[in-house]
């Protein structure tokens, strides 16, 4: 089994770059070793149509991106398969979430979509040009951490943490990292 763990978001727009903070901040953190299955962790960015070529070569897809939801406070975390959302998300958040929706819609349409998962959390509305998580969001990573690294052991992985580095000190060059090719 081949899964992708992608990251999404815009890392300009403050709490819309959680997803790949996220990612970026596993990377850094933690092994993940498993006898057959292979995990690879991509910046998916905003690129969301552009990565169907990649999205489609694997067997699972865990999406992390921000999600909106009816009546909830910001740093909500959520973690739901795709094909059984919640009620209360709306898929009607910022730019990068109404395409990447899109885009899985699409991947179903002419079944190239992987399983998928959403690991989401709810991000306060900033102006742009703000590098850096809200207090509420940056609150919410423990959980989103122990959320998904359950769901990974689930899948026969066998975790290492390899570091220690506070996600806050991986945003500053978040943007050097970039979309991995592929």
């Amino acid at each position: 089994m081949n899964i992708l763990l992608l990251g999404i978001g815009n890392l300009l727009y403050a709490d819309e770059g959680i997803g790949v903070h996220f990612v970026n901040y596993l990377q850094e953190n933690y092994r993940f070793e498993h006898p057959t299955a292979k995990l690879e962790i991509m910046d998916g960015g905003t690129l969301a149509q552009g990565l169907i070529p990649i999205i489609c070569q694997f067997d699972q897809l865990i999406v992390v991106d921000t999600v909106n939801a009816h009546d909830v406070e910001a740093g909500e975390v959520y973690f739901f398969d795709f094909d059984k959302a919640p009620s209360e998300i709306d898929w009607q958040g910022s730019a990068h979430e109404v395409e990447m929706l899109q885009t899985l819609n699409m991947m179903d349409m002419v079944g190239d979509r992987p399983k998928t998962y959403v690991l989401g959390c709810t991000p306060t509305v900033l102006e742009p040009m703000t590098l850096g998580l809200t207090p509420r969001v940056a609150a919410a990573v423990p959980l989103m951490e122990s959320t998904l690294l359950q769901h990974i052991r689930e899948l026969g992985f066998t975790v290492t943490r390899q570091a220690q580095t506070p996600i806050e000190a991986l945003i500053p060059d978040s943007y050097k990292r970039g979309v991995s090719a592929h």
